[in-house]
């Protein structure tokens, strides 16, 4: 008896403060989900939120227990399983709020919230059940019960006082908060700011921005800092091209050329693609420079795609608009309480964070075109308007988007993310429910750069994702007319099929054709910048003794490539009809060649030799695609150095055909 009076009075003790506690945790909780707004006030209520979540913690473990051991020996069935039903709502209440408070909210572990949710939810209906059917049973009960006993004024008092402190305290908080300073000074960082090319703060390039003007370099850079929780994705960002837009060396090479040769504000035209960051925050103008370390460290930062949040249209040149994020409390402070404040802040509440990274252009292949499509008019190049590269179209007209009639053997519109941003299984506070994370590596083309920064990984994974079955090529096989071959023991008469024999004569004059099909590039082959890349085929043939007869498109002792082969390239030509082959673009007026392949399409090429009569029979000839990010001499120029660039074998096919002697030519 001694140790039930105890318990209820260590009861009647904390029931006012846990009243009160239960009560802010359940206005705080209830208006963060409620009201779904991102102001400040509300994002200290979620900060508040999870303090009395804590506390209360603490005083329901504290409570339960008093409360168990007064109720030892009650027989009411009712109010015991109402009562232990609420006690396992608040359970699990507490304890995946204890969950989301340590470790975040997930998308793979979306289901925990909910789960919060619903347990508060239930936990406040079977205790409102559970006081109900206690009420029934007190009427029976003496009023010398020290619970019974207890005055209600005090949990009123408790909760009134606990809700004036509470909105005070967050009013208080919220008023001091709008009177820091911003950590941003949205304005030029280069002063006086040069406008050669119109009113306009960006031009050349089609880059606009939400607010119509220039935005703090904090607004669209800091990547290092979206690593403290997207560790992984951060890393293959890190490693890949977007990263290394500005820093690439044959870019720093180019980019220097043209600020030399048309001034500063000139470097806008690239920029708005390859360093965000310099062009929106008015780093490029007379005075400014290409080599502070954000621009360089960063290329296309993290913000640089999540910050977008329209196309202005598919011609590309950085033609999207940029929107400034709405920022959690304490953004870009040094102080590193601070830092973890906001961070903390982002884990348990990260709506607002998926609704300002999430932009819906990001999964559209429109987005893409912004910098993948390219233009030059008279501003810069002082002759007229030419279209340049355009992947963009060239997808569009592919079969892969779906735009045309389906004609090709893959029924399902396949977006420009699903190559370069495919799913991957991964360890990431984004990743789904089957644990995959969308991969910021944005392969490519480029084998160049991570083999020059010696990025291992991402070099691997370029030459997988070239390999790929992305192109197929076939040698025909030569068939002869006048020699008909049948292994079928009927009349020749009654067959439906005739197989041509494939062989050749020794000093016959040889007719090879070769096809090459742009299977699973979702553009043409090859894309992006197609007068430094090279493309070709090699074709060797060779006797049974490895004696070489006849080859196109091997390397030379200067590492260029046999000047013969067969490329698929283009060679841009300037006002002179010069070749323009340090893609020094502001002096392209056209191209003198060009020859791709377009998604689904086949182009057929024909070898012609003599076969020597010095032949071993049989002949084995083999082809093969060959890719190289940038050619030899440009990569001399471009780079500074001789170099040798990795070269990647993308298709092969190879064939044994027969030799023998002509008799009749014998005579």
């Amino acid at each position: 008896m001694s140790i039930k009076v105890s318990s209820a009075h260590q009861e009647k003790i904390y029931l006012p403060i846990f009243s009160a506690v239960l009560w802010v945790t359940t206005v705080t909780g209830f208006i963060t989900y409620l009201y779904p707004t991102e102001s400040i006030w509300q994002q200290w209520t979620y900060l508040f939120h999870l303090f009395a979540g804590g506390l209360l913690s603490c005083l329901f473990l504290i409570y339960l227990y008093h409360h168990f051991l007064r109720c030892l020996g009650l027989r009411k069935i009712a109010v015991s399983i109402v009562g232990f039903i609420s006690t396992v709502f608040f359970l699990l209440f507490i304890l995946t709020g204890l969950y989301i408070g340590f470790s975040g909210q997930t998308e793979s572990k979306r289901w925990i919230i909910n789960t919060h949710i619903f347990t508060s939810i239930g936990g406040l209906l079977f205790l409102f059940g559970h006081i109900y059917h206690y009420f029934l049973l007190r009427k029976g009960r003496q009023k010398t019960d020290v619970v019974y006993s207890l005055n209600s004024r005090e949990i009123v008092r408790a909760i009134t006082f606990s809700t004036i402190i509470s909105g005070g305290i967050i009013s208080l908080l919220s008023l001091a908060y709008s009177f820091l300073p911003s950590p941003y000074q949205d304005d030029s960082v280069i002063k006086p700011y040069e406008y050669p090319y119109g009113k306009h703060p960006f031009r050349p390039s089609e880059t606009e921005t939400s607010t119509g003007g220039f935005l703090d370099e904090k607004r669209v850079g800091g990547s290092q800092k979206c690593g403290s929780c997207h560790a992984q994705i951060t890393q293959q960002w890190e490693d890949s091209i977007h990263s290394q837009a500005a820093s690439d060396l044959a870019y720093q090479t180019n980019i220097k050329l043209l600020a030399e040769k048309k001034g500063m504000a000139s470097t806008r035209y690239c920029e708005g693609c390859h360093a965000p960051t310099a062009l929106l925050s008015g780093m490029l103008s007379k005075g400014g420079s290409l080599e502070t370390m954000g621009h360089l460290y960063e290329g296309v930062s993290c913000m640089s795609c999540h910050g977008i949040d329209k196309v202005e249209h598919t011609k590309g040149v950085g033609s999207y608009r940029f929107k400034p994020a709405q920022n959690y409390l304490f953004a870009h402070q040094d102080n590193t309480f601070l830092t973890k404040l906001h961070n903390l802040l982002i884990r348990i509440q990260p709506r607002l964070h998926r609704s300002e990274m999430r932009h819906s252009v990001l999964s559209d292949p429109k987005l893409c075109a912004t910098c993948h499509s390219q233009f030059m008019d008279k501003n810069l190049n002082n002759w007229g308007w030419i279209q340049m590269m355009d992947d963009y179209t060239a997808w569009l007209k592919s079969p892969f988007s779906q735009q045309l009639e389906p004609t090709f053997s893959n029924g399902n519109q396949k977006r420009c993310q699903d190559c370069h941003f495919p799913l991957i299984l991964g360890e990431d506070p984004s990743a789904n429910k089957q644990g995959k994370i969308i991969s910021h590596r944005s392969l490519g083309a480029n084998t160049a750069i991570p083999y020059i920064t010696g990025r291992k990984i991402q070099l691997n994974e370029t030459i997988k994702f070239l390999q790929k079955n992305k192109i197929n090529i076939t040698i025909e096989k030569p068939n002869r007319i006048n020699a008909i071959q049948n292994k079928k023991s009927v009349n020749s008469s009654h067959t439906a099929h005739d197989e041509t024999i494939s062989y050749f004569y020794l000093g016959e004059a040889i007719n090879l054709q070769v096809s090459v099909t742009n299977t699973q590039v979702g553009h043409n082959f090859p894309g992006g910048s197609i007068d430094i890349n090279q493309a070709w085929i090699h074709l060797t043939v060779v006797d049974s003794h490895n004696q070489p007869i006849y080859e196109s498109g091997g390397l030379e002792k200067d590492n260029m490539v046999d000047p013969k082969a067969h490329f698929y390239r283009s060679v841009l030509i300037d006002r002179y009809g010069k070749t323009v082959w340090k893609h020094d673009l502001f002096n392209q007026v056209g191209d003198s060649y060009k020859k791709i392949i377009p998604a689904g399409e086949t182009d057929v090429v024909n070898y012609n030799f003599t076969l020597p009569s010095w032949v071993k029979p049989p002949i084995i000839v083999t082809a093969t695609v060959r890719y190289r990010k940038f050619n030899q001499r440009y990569s001399q120029w471009a780079l500074k150095s001789s170099i040798k660039l990795p070269i990647v074998d993308m298709a092969t096919d190879s064939i044994s055909i027969p030799v023998k002697i002509n008799s009749l030519n014998s005579n």
